[in-house]
């Protein structure tokens, strides 16, 4: 992953987001040497339901438990 100081970043920021763009590639930012910031390329907003269809319902989940597993259930 390719690296630039900030003050590289701010003279080519432009170009910078465009290469980030077009190539899929992380850059990391540096302050002395430490990385403060990634930029990382843009993959659209994630799915909404991710765990749709994925519960399986066993039996009545809609009538209330008898009394005698409601105790054992405590």
């Amino acid at each position: 992953m390719p690296s630039l100081s900030v003050s590289e970043f701010k003279a080519t920021c432009l170009a910078v987001l465009e290469d980030v763009k077009k190539h899929k590639r992380r850059v990391l930012i540096t302050k002395r040497g430490k990385p403060i910031a990634e930029i990382v390329p843009y993959e659209g907003t994630p799915k909404r339901s991710p765990l749709k269809d994925t519960v399986l319902f066993v039996g009545d989940i809609v009538s209330p438990v008898a009394e005698k597993d409601w105790e054992a259930s405590k």
